[in-house]
């Protein structure tokens, strides 16, 4: 058996678990951003961010992300969370100068990619979509 049989006969599993790595992030970040709404909510106003936003990213992030693991609706939820990743970039990463922020800006650009392979490819057989199939 050669390597891309093997990955083939293991394509499910694989993107089940493609799916909460790339989601694992956004669940956590919008747990603690629900926990810390006031923190988070001054940042974003100190970016020029109406803070009002912060109820859309918490359920972006969290329905989303729940959303991703399990497969539903996985091609337009990931187009949003692609879009969102790019624009967090862009409002709070774009400090080259320093590297945290450099790195934190292709950190966000990688994620869109791997949410524009969730568009081009769907969920996989293990996922609510597949179940309506």
């Amino acid at each position: 058996m050669n390597i891309d049989q093997t990955f083939e006969n293991h394509a499910a599993v694989i993107d089940l678990a493609g799916r909460l790595l790339l989601a694992t992030i956004f669940i956590i970040s919008g747990y603690e951003q629900l926990h810390d709404f006031a923190g988070t909510q001054g940042f974003m106003v100190s970016k020029g961010i109406p803070g009002v936003l912060l109820y859309v990213v918490i359920a972006l992030e969290l329905l989303g992300g729940v959303a991703i693991v399990v497969g539903w609706k996985v091609r337009p939820v990931a187009f949003l969370l692609a879009g969102y990743s790019l624009l967090a970039a862009i409002l709070f990463h774009t400090n080259f100068a320093d590297e945290q922020q450099f790195y934190s800006f292709l950190k966000n650009l990688a994620m869109a990619g791997g949410f524009l392979f969730l568009v081009a490819n769907g969920a996989g057989s293990i996922s609510l979509d597949a179940r309506g199939k």
